[in-house]
């Protein structure tokens, strides 16, 4: 399953679920980044790191190692 940093720019997804640590998980659940919710790459900074997300109409930066770990479908 693909995940957050693979998906193109400006293409939707939805959030399949979030890997990592149980306090890494934790906190991007409570940005809004739960399983089901659609989710969308903004832009993407100038040497690729951070990733600027828009979920639910706020939009984060995360870093790529974090994107990694999400996993989406479109």
């Amino acid at each position: 399953m693909p995940s957050l940093e693979q998906l193109p720019r400006h293409v939707s997804a939805v959030v399949e679920q979030v890997g990592g640590q149980r306090s890494f998980r934790r906190r991007l659940l409570e940005m809004g980044l739960v399983p089901g919710t659609s989710v969308k790459v903004v832009n993407v900074a100038p040497l690729g790191d951070p990733l600027e997300i828009e979920v639910r109409q706020s939009r984060l930066s995360i870093r790529k190692h974090e994107a990694r770990l999400v996993e989406v479908r479109r």
